[in-house]
């Protein structure tokens, strides 16, 4: 029996530059499961599939009848619209102009057929004959010039005239796509005669759209200075003993489900669209140092690792051990840090496992209250007690930055900004297990929020209005998550205040800027975190 082809896209909106890649797979009678991934190398029980893309006719106004020249073409042969070199013989002024060439049209198929088996012939079975040419008198089956018997193989377009534009399972849209509707025909392809079997599937997409591209974001000047000016982060370049730092949770593609994001266009979560758009608003920033949160293993050593070696950055990768994520090795995200190669050598790597550190502390807790409990306050005072020691070994500046999951205010932000908790604060209250003791929960680094020199910006104007307006209470930024179900701020970059000094931030955006839904990710901005951005300055010299 023959095979039933399944194909089907993830998006019927193609993006430039984001890849399409169909789910595709054929479906045996005698086999309880379809089975997917063939190609002409592997074929699977004897096939494998065939993919072709097409696009509508550029210039469709212009295509004029093949064999009355002066008039018009109203319809065009679907058959030889897919090979490159029949498309002028495939227009026609009217059903009747290409009933009556159809002798002669029919031959051609077939001519193109017994050529294209003869290339397409593995090695030992070239010269195999295909069906045979019909004559202009032929009186087959389906009977001479009977435009309707000859349906199954031919299919009439009153609409779209169609050019092949690329071969292979995937396809990715370029500039000269943008307007027009893509096709994809899948076809079962015997592996013994080379030859198509069981019916041609077919998708047919809607128009392709250009990517959108984030706002760009200007650096602020925060140090003082005889006015401000701000500049776009690309083009400003750092001054001799300064660096910047970019904190970023690019939201890993295992969350970035339609489930969760349902308000966001499902185009503009598919990691072949967001990969695309977070690497061009990362190295739009031109940052000296990148942190990024969130960075599946299998994207970092697929795409980000050489993308960024590519622009001269050289990457140390963490990724979450076994005992925290119950996803494989290639489902499983973490955190990765770029530096550019010219300006920095590593020295020496530091590995905090904050899960042995959650299991110490957890020890004699309820099961069902480990995590709950003390997961973000376990991470933070490992965090700091393993830089304290790093410290006591050497004297160098520290950053301290990423996503602490913890709300400026919350007794972890108190810890990470001021040194200590009081002992009164809110959030103790809840400690029903007494884990979190005052006495324990101090440090003594010295570490300074960096966007809280924001609330201390001098001078006038709608630019430092804009970014005073921006801080909350706490001297922080109202925001770095934003979901239509949270709104708040969630990222950080912290610095030791004795050996560095802030001379620029990244701008604080309205979210009413950011995206139309007021919630992210969207079609522009491909994480649901907004980056956060600072230029430094070393205040004494390091060895």
């Amino acid at each position: 029996m023959l095979p039933v082809l399944r194909v089907d896209l993830p998006t019927d909106i193609p993006v430039v530059g984001c890849e399409l890649s169909p789910d595709a797979g054929l479906h045996f009678p005698d086999l309880h499961l379809p089975i997917y991934a063939m190609n002409e190398s592997v074929p699977i029980d004897g096939h494998f599939i065939r993919f072709t893309w097409y696009r509508t006719q550029s210039d469709r106004g212009a295509a004029v009848c093949s064999i009355h020249p002066s008039e018009p073409a109203t319809l065009q042969c679907l058959e030889c619209s897919k090979r490159i070199f029949l498309v002028s013989k495939s227009y026609h002024c009217s059903t009747e102009c290409f009933e009556d060439g159809w002798s002669y049209h029919r031959r051609m198929h077939w001519l193109f057929r017994e050529s294209a088996a003869e290339r397409h012939a593995p090695f030992g079975h070239r010269g195999v004959s295909g069906p045979p040419i019909p004559g202009p008198n032929w009186s087959g089956v389906n009977g001479p010039g009977n435009l309707d018997s000859f349906s199954s193989s031919v299919c009439i377009s009153q609409q779209n005239s169609w050019v092949e534009v690329g071969q292979g399972k995937t396809y990715t849209p370029t500039a000269y796509d943008i307007g027009h509707v893509l096709k994809l025909e899948c076809t079962a392809i015997s592996a013994s005669t080379w030859m198509p079997v069981g019916y041609v599937s077919t998708v047919i997409t809607s128009e392709v759209i250009p990517a959108p591209s984030p706002t760009p974001r200007r650096m602020v000047p925060v140090s003082p200075v005889d006015g401000m000016v701000c500049m776009v982060a690309e083009e400003r370049i750092s001054a001799s003993g300064t660096f910047t730092i970019l904190s970023y949770n690019v939201l890993a593609d295992l969350r970035a489900t339609a489930q969760i994001f349902s308000y966001c266009p499902p185009w503009a979560l598919l990691w072949g669209y967001r990969r695309q758009n977070l690497l061009r608003e990362i190295l739009g920033y031109r940052a000296d140092i990148i942190c990024l949160q969130e960075v599946q293993s299998n994207h970092y050593d697929e795409f980000f690792e050489p993308e960024l070696e590519k622009n001269g950055y050289d990457a140390v990768y963490m990724r979450k051990t076994p005992e925290i994520s119950t996803m494989s090795y290639f489902t499983m995200d973490g955190c990765a840090t770029f530096y550019r190669s010219d300006l920095f050598k590593p020295f020496e790597k530091y590995n905090l496992e904050f899960n042995e550190a959650a299991q110490l502390l957890a020890n004699g807790l309820h099961p069902a209250k480990r995590n709950v409990a003390i997961s973000r306050w376990c991470k933070v005072h490992t965090l700091l007690k393993g830089l304290e020691k790093i410290l006591a070994k050497t004297d160098i500046p520290m950053l301290v930055v990423g996503d602490f999951n913890s709300v400026p205010g919350s007794a972890p932000h108190k810890l990470l900004a001021t040194g200590r908790v009081d002992p009164q604060h809110p959030d103790l209250s809840s400690d029903m297990f007494g884990m979190l003791c005052p006495s324990r929960l101090f440090h003594q680094l010295r570490l300074v929020s960096a966007y809280s020199s924001f609330a201390y910006l001098t001078g006038t104007g709608p630019d430092v209005e804009k970014q005073r307006n921006s801080i909350d209470s706490n001297n922080e930024p109202l925001f770095t998550n934003l979901k239509r179900d949270f709104r708040g701020t969630l990222d950080y970059i912290f610095y030791t205040e004795d050996s560095l000094g802030v001379e620029a931030l990244l701008e604080l955006l309205d979210e009413d800027i950011l995206t139309i839904d007021r919630a992210l990710p969207s079609p522009k901005w491909s994480s649901d975190h907004i980056a956060l951005l600072a230029e430094f300055r070393f205040r004494r010299a390091h060895p």
